[in-house]
């Protein structure tokens, strides 16, 4: 599956697994996040923290119509405010793609699968 835009020069088609990719990048800049978590859980283990490579099992896009949104699940950092590095998060994804990709996004929806205690 793929996004279509259409521009003045002609039709631009981005693969899903690029878009997942550039937003798990965005996300993971944001202060108070760990890491991606996995969509599935309990098949792919409770505790693993994504590498970049692997972006596209923590990010599902969806396009209905004209409308794209993005369900990230992610991973925070012990004592952040979750509310705050969520609405952080949200705003990244949504700037970062619009300027890299040229993609207006409706809706980032943020999953919180877990909280870590990061080393110091």
């Amino acid at each position: 599956m793929s996004i279509e835009l259409n521009t003045k020069y002609g039709q631009i088609d981005i693969s899903n697994d690029v878009i997942a990719m550039v937003a798990g990048g965005a996300a993971i800049e944001c202060y108070g996040i760990v890491g991606m978590a996995s969509k599935h859980q309990v098949r792919d283990g409770l505790t693993d923290i994504l590498r970049r490579e692997n972006f596209t099992r923590g990010v599902i896009v969806r396009q209905d119509g004209d409308k794209v949104s993005i369900d990230m699940y992610i991973i925070v950092g012990y004592g952040t405010k979750i509310s705050e590095v969520a609405h952080n998060v949200q705003s990244s994804v949504k700037y970062t793609l619009d300027k890299t990709v040229g993609l207006s996004v409706e809706a980032v929806n943020i999953f919180v699968q877990g909280v870590r205690v990061t080393n110091l």
